[in-house]
């Protein structure tokens, strides 16, 4: 097996773009790529533009139904069937939407390969991560969604065993949707609750269908959560179920809307927990996993001061080369940020936050606390379902 790290790549994915005003600016991906280039980390990981997922791959998760509605709200924007999600104030449709849709979906389902034919034993889209969209329709700015794809791939590759942790702000309900019934995939979503935000979903009761019971798990943070409890809850989850599942690819979602400075949720996480979490996802893919680590990128809309920091800390990861919290971020990119948006750029790769504490579970957990409700909620109903100890 290859040691290098694969970063998937095509300038066209930043054709992804809803239109002036919207949150998910492609900007983001433009601004992570060039910072990935400014750390020399290109030099790093061996860059990869894989080809556009094709109708056949497409049909691994979604309707073909829903495909044709994509392609002709691609050629007529204005005539979008909204009834599939397209057209809408979150999922305005545009010209070639069908086509880089799919190119994103191909880069994940690429790396999805690589990986598992052991071309690469990491592989990165931070363009992908479209964790919300159905199999017959658009939703949260996703149309096609690459993870889910990448992972129904590893199945079709005969993997028999796939996890996949979301640590996104917002639950990971396409891919929940998309397995609900296959005991061969273990997804894991930690993510704000339910109540609080989009898109309503994501309950620690929803544990899977009865054919795959113990296969979704959900741990619904409360609004506020933190660094030291979000981390918290990270751990006192995700590494015994990964353990007891023993994947033989782990797929990891790492929306970068956690962050304290996204506009469109409310938890309170800093650059350096997110980046304590990718280090976390990384040991567990080469403890359980064989090293096997399919990682994308995600929500976060926070697109010069957090996006290219907290991905471009996902690449170096990847690549063995990880940034240091503390290091100066290169002044030609910080100069790239100010021509195309105007903004000031952040001057260091941290928040100044690292490293980061938290209480470990083992050390006891409060009742009382709502941090520790969501995570004894999360493990009352999935752990029994799994031979573990709640």
């Amino acid at each position: 097996m290859s040691g290098r790290a694969q970063l998937m790549w095509d300038e066209a994915v930043t054709g992804y773009d809803f239109g002036p005003g919207h949150p998910m600016d492609p900007v983001r991906l433009a601004l992570t790529r060039t910072l990935v280039d400014a750390f020399g980390l290109d030099r790093e990981v061996e860059v990869v533009a894989a080809k556009a997922a094709g109708e056949s791959t497409l049909r691994l998760v979604h309707r073909q139904d829903y495909i044709e509605a994509v392609k002709a709200a691609s050629v007529d924007p204005g005539a979008a069937d909204q009834s599939y999600g397209l057209g809408t104030m979150d999922d305005p449709a545009f010209a070639g939407m069908h086509e880089v849709s799919a190119l994103i979906a191909g880069q994940s389902v690429g790396a999805a390969e690589a990986v598992w034919r052991g071309q690469a034993l990491h592989a990165v889209n931070f363009a992908g991560g479209l964790h919300h969209a159905m199999p017959g329709g658009a939703s949260g700015f996703c149309v096609y969604n690459d993870a889910s794809l990448a992972i129904a791939r590893l199945l079709e590759l005969g993997a028999e065993r796939v996890a996949y942790i979301d640590v996104d702000v917002h639950h990971g309900d396409g891919v929940q949707a998309a397995f609900w019934e296959d005991p061969r995939v273990l997804t894991i979503s930690l993510h704000e609750h339910p109540r609080t935000l989009f898109p309503q979903t994501g309950w620690p009761e929803e544990t899977g269908a009865d054919s795959a019971e113990g296969s979704a798990v959900n741990v619904a943070l409360p609004a506020g959560t933190g660094d030291a409890g979000w981390l918290r809850a990270f751990h006192a989850v995700v590494p015994e179920l990964i353990a007891g599942f023993r994947p033989q690819v782990l797929v990891t979602q790492h929306g970068a809307d956690t962050h304290f400075e996204d506009p469109l949720a409310h938890l309170a996480v800093s650059l350096d927990a997110q980046r304590a979490v990718q280090v976390a996802c990384h040991d567990l893919a080469h403890e359980y996993a064989d090293g096997r680590w399919v990682a994308l990128g995600g929500g976060g809309y926070a697109v010069v001061d957090v996006v290219p920091r907290s991905w471009t800390h996902l690449v170096g990861i990847a690549a063995g080369r990880a940034v240091e919290p503390g290091a100066m971020i290169p002044e030609g990119w910080r100069q790239e940020v100010f021509a195309r948006t105007r903004q000031l750029a952040p001057a260091r790769m941290t928040d100044g936050r690292w490293p980061v504490a938290f209480p470990g579970w083992e050390e006891g957990y409060d009742p009382a606390d709502r941090l520790d409700q969501a995570v004894l909620a999360a493990r009352r109903a999935v752990f029994p379902l799994r031979g573990l100890l709640a």
